[in-house]
């Protein structure tokens, strides 16, 4: 019994961890360009040329795929 105890403590402290409340003063830091998802746009210019050239259409970042149709 003190096992599964154990593992439900554990379960919840994992579970929890990410659950914070960010404060007003504290959300500048988070909204700082560094912190996107979409990184530096000069590399992401670079790619999307890339991607450009080789697919011939232009567009096309949010879904997956060929470039031959077939999804």
């Amino acid at each position: 019994m003190k096992r599964a105890q154990h593992i439900i403590v554990i379960t919840a402290i994992l579970l929890l961890q990410a659950c914070v409340n960010v404060q007003p003063w504290e959300r500048a830091v988070l909204a700082k360009k560094e912190m996107s998802p979409q990184g530096d746009s000069i590399i992401n210019g670079l790619d999307d040329h890339i991607y450009f050239s080789k697919e011939g259409s232009s567009g096309g970042r949010s879904f997956g795929g060929g470039g031959c149709g077939c999804n």
